[in-house]
C-alpha cells in the first residue's frame, strides 16, 4: 500500500472514530429512582471499605476528647479554659470540643459504623449458613493439576475403587472433614471433603463481636453513671443524688435507678511498712470498716473495704479510692460567735500526706475570715525554720496556717472551688512575711487573730476516706464480646480450609488406583503436610505395590506432585 493509501486509511479509521464517540456521547445512563437511589446508598454504606474508613474517622475523632478538657470530667476545667480563651472558646464549645463523646458528630460517626457493620455482616453470616448445608464440590476431572495431589495403586488383593473411596472417606472423616461419596461414569467412585468451614464462622463471630461491643458500650454510656463522695469518720452516705460531692449521669438516667443503700465510715485502720529500712513508712494495707445498710429497713452490718476489694450492691460498686487527714477546728469570729466548727478534707500532696488546708468562715463578723496553709501528720522543724512531714502516721500531727479576712466572694452566687482561697481581695493577717507570723497548732491548741478579729483552735484530728461509686450496666456484656472476639479472631488467623478429593478406578492389570488431590483457600503453608500424612495413612490402610512391581505398568503409582495449576 502506498503512503497516500495509509494516509486515507487512518482518516477513515479517525471518522469512523468519531462518529463512535458521537454516538457514544448521545447515550444517556437511565436515571436513578428514589429506590434505586436508596439501594445505592445502603449498598456504598454496608460495604466493608465504608466500615474501615468510619472505623477510622472515629479513632480520629476521638482525638480531641485528649486535646481538650471535657465537661463530663471537669465543668470547672472546662469553664476556666473558656474563660482563659474566650473567642477560640466560644468556638470550640459550639462545635462541641468540650463534649466529644456526646456530641453530634460523633455519635453520628458511631451510628453510622454500627449500621455498616450489621449490613456487612448479617449478609455474610446468611450466606454462610446455607454454604454450611451445602455439599463438598464435585471431584475435579483431573486432580493431576491441583497443587498437592498423588497416586496409589493397591495390589490385586486390595479392595475394589468403591470399597477403596469408602475406606479413604471414613480416614478424612475421622480427621475432620465433610463428606460426600459419589459415583463415577466408569463405575468407580469418588469422594469430596471439605473441613475449615469453622475459619469463616471464627471471622464471622469476630465482626459480631465488634458489633456486641459496641451494642453495650452504648447501653452503658446511657444507663450508667459515676459519683465520688468523701466521708470522714463518723459521718455517713445515703446513695441520692444530693449526697454525691461530684455526679457524671448517663443520657438515658433517673433517679429510679440508684441503688437505696446507705453506709457510715466507723473507723480506718491503715498499716505502714516499719521493718524494711528501704520502704520504711510505705503503705502495706489500708482498710474502711462501714456500716452498711443494703435498703431502707435493713439491719445494719459491718463490712470492710480495701483498694481492689470494691462492695457491690445490686451491680452498684464501692471503690475505696483515696484516704487523708480531716483536722477538726473551730472558728470563731470578732464578736466571740462560732463562725465555723467541724472537719476541715486536708488534701494530700506527697506519700508523706503532707495535706493542704483550706478554711472558709463567710458567717464571721464583722469580716469574713478564711485560712489557707498545710496539715503535718508528723512535723519536724528543720534548722532553717520550715516545718515538714517526716512520717504519714499521725505521730506529731501540726497545722500552719496563713489568716485573711475581707469579702470571700460566696455571697455573690458565683461557684468556686472549696479546696481553694482566692486572696484577690482578701487582706492578709497572718503569715511569716508579717510581723504576727504564721498560725502553728498542736491538737487541743488555740490561736487569736490579731486586731481582734477572732480565733481558731485544732480540737481534734480525724480520717477520711475517697470513695469512687459506679454503676455500669454495660460492662460485663462489653468484656464478654471483647473475649470472644480475641477467641474468633484466633479461629479465623489460625484455622485453614482445605478440600480433598479422593477418586477410586481401575488400573492396569485389574488392580485398584487410587487418585487423590489437595487444594487450599488461600495461603496455606501446612497443606504439604496433610498431603504426606494422609499419603502414609493411606498406605497404611491398603496392601499398596511396591515400585518394582509397577515397572512393568507403566509407572502409574506417580509420586504426589506440588503442580501449581488450577482446577480445570
Amino acid at each position: 500500500m502506498s503512503q497516500p493509501d495509509n494516509v486515507r486509511a487512518t482518516r477513515d479509521e479517525d471518522a469512523r472514530g468519531s462518529a463512535t464517540n458521537r454516538k457514544r456521547d448521545d447515550v444517556e445512563l437511565p436515571a436513578l429512582a428514589f429506590t434505586g437511589t436508596l439501594r445505592f446508598m445502603w449498598t456504598q454504606l454496608t460495604s466493608m471499605r465504608t466500615a474501615l474508613m468510619l472505623l477510622l474517622l472515629l479513632a480520629v475523632a476521638a482525638v480531641p476528647g485528649s486535646l481538650f478538657p471535657q465537661r463530663p470530667a471537669g465543668p470547672a476545667i472546662v469553664q476556666d479554659y473558656i474563660d482563659d480563651n474566650p473567642l477560640l472558646g466560644q468556638w470550640l464549645d459550639w462545635f462541641q470540643m468540650f463534649d466529644v463523646y456526646s456530641s453530634v458528630w460523633f455519635s453520628a460517626i458511631y451510628l453510622l459504623l454500627f449500621v455498616s457493620l450489621i449490613g456487612c455482616v448479617l449478609p455474610r453470616a446468611v450466606k454462610h449458613a446455607k454454604a454450611l448445608r451445602s455439599t463438598p464440590p464435585r471431584t475435579p476431572r483431573r486432580l493431576s493439576r491441583l497443587p498437592e495431589h498423588g497416586t496409589v495403586l493397591l495390589e490385586r488383593s486390595g479392595p475394589s475403587p468403591v470399597e477403596a473411596v469408602e475406606q479413604a472417606a471414613r480416614v478424612l472423616r475421622k480427621r475432620g472433614y465433610r463428606i460426600e461419596v459419589r459415583e463415577e461414569p466408569d463405575g468407580g467412585a469418588s469422594v469430596g471433603a471439605e473441613r475449615g468451614y469453622v475459619r469463616e464462622i471464627g471471622n464471622i463471630v469476630f465482626h459480631l463481636s465488634l458489633i456486641g461491643v459496641l451494642v453495650f458500650l452504648a447501653t452503658g454510656s446511657m444507663l450508667s453513671y459515676r459519683g465520688q463522695k468523701i466521708i470522714v469518720e463518723g459521718e455517713g452516705f445515703a446513695n441520692n443524688l444530693v449526697s454525691y460531692d461530684s455526679f457524671t449521669p448517663g443520657t438515658a438516667f433517673s433517679d429510679e435507678m440508684l441503688t437505696p443503700f446507705s453506709m457510715t465510715l466507723k473507723r480506718f485502720e491503715y498499716v505502714y511498712d516499719r521493718q524494711s529500712p528501704t520502704h520504711y513508712g510505705q503503705p502495706l494495707d489500708y482498710t474502711a470498716v462501714l456500716d452498711v445498710q443494703d435498703g431502707p429497713g435493713d439491719t445494719a452490718r459491718e463490712v470492710e473495704l480495701k483498694v481492689n476489694h470494691p462492695l457491690d450492691f445490686q451491680g452498684t460498686r464501692v471503690y475505696l479510692v483515696g484516704n487523708g487527714y480531716a483536722p477538726e477546728v473551730t472558728v470563731r469570729d470578732g464578736n466571740g460567735d462560732i463562725a465555723f466548727q467541724g472537719p476541715v478534707i486536708a488534701q494530700v500532696q506527697d506519700n508523706l500526706f503532707t495535706s493542704l488546708v483550706t478554711i472558709k468562715a463567710p458567717d464571721a463578723r464583722p469580716d469574713q475570715l478564711g485560712f489557707v496553709g498545710f496539715f503535718l501528720p508528723t512535723a519536724y522543724t528543720g534548722e532553717d525554720g520550715v516545718a515538714v512531714s517526716i512520717d504519714p502516721a499521725p505521730l506529731n500531727p501540726e497545722l500552719n496556717l496563713n489568716s485573711y479576712y475581707g469579702d470571700l466572694g460566696l455571697d455573690e452566687g458565683d461557684p468556686q472551688n472549696v479546696y481553694v482561697l482566692d486572696t484577690e481581695n482578701l487582706t492578709e493577717l497572718n503569715s511569716r512575711a508579717l510581723e504576727a507570723g504564721g498560725i502553728t497548732l498542736k491538737p487541743g491548741e488555740s490561736y487569736d487573730l490579731p486586731e481582734g478579729k477572732g480565733s481558731i483552735s485544732f480540737d481534734g484530728l480525724r480520717r477520711y476516706v475517697g470513695l469512687d461509686i459506679l454503676y455500669d450496666p454495660g460492662k460485663w456484656g462489653v468484656g464478654f464480646f471483647a473475649v470472644l472476639a480475641l477467641v474468633a479472631l484466633g479461629v479465623s488467623l489460625f484455622v485453614r480450609r482445605r478440600r480433598v478429593w479422593v477418586r477410586g478406578t481401575t488400573g492396569p492389570g485389574g488392580s485398584t488406583m487410587v487418585e487423590y488431590g489437595l487444594l487450599a483457600r488461600g495461603e496455606d503453608f501446612g497443606l504439604r503436610e496433610e498431603h504426606l500424612t494422609l499419603r502414609r495413612q493411606f498406605e497404611k490402610l491398603w496392601p499398596v505395590q511396591a515400585p518394582e512391581d509397577t515397572e512393568s505398568t507403566e509407572r502409574p503409582i506417580a509420586v504426589a506432585g506440588a503442580a501449581q495449576n488450577r482446577v480445570e
